[in-house]
């Protein structure tokens, strides 16, 4: 994996406490479990967004297939 060197500046507080909670962790290190962070929280979003649409449709409403409701109760036992 390459590496990319970040200079930036950053709420001082906010870094102090995440150093406090990571001791022994440098800087890199936590940037990256940050940003890794990051993209779960962006990824678990997109899954959600994905399904909602089956919140939006009740689990008893027919379609070409018959209802998920049905096929849920029929699935169930076995």
């Amino acid at each position: 994996m390459g590496r990319v060197r970040v200079s930036t500046t950053v709420d001082e507080s906010l870094l102090s406490r995440v150093r406090e909670i990571r001791a022994g962790a440098n800087d890199a290190t936590i940037l990256d479990e940050s940003l890794e962070a990051l993209l779960r929280v962006h990824r678990t979003a997109e899954f959600e967004s994905a399904y909602a649409t089956y919140d939006a449709v009740p689990l008893n409403e027919p379609d070409a297939w018959g209802d998920l409701a049905s096929f849920r109760d029929a699935a169930g036992p076995s």
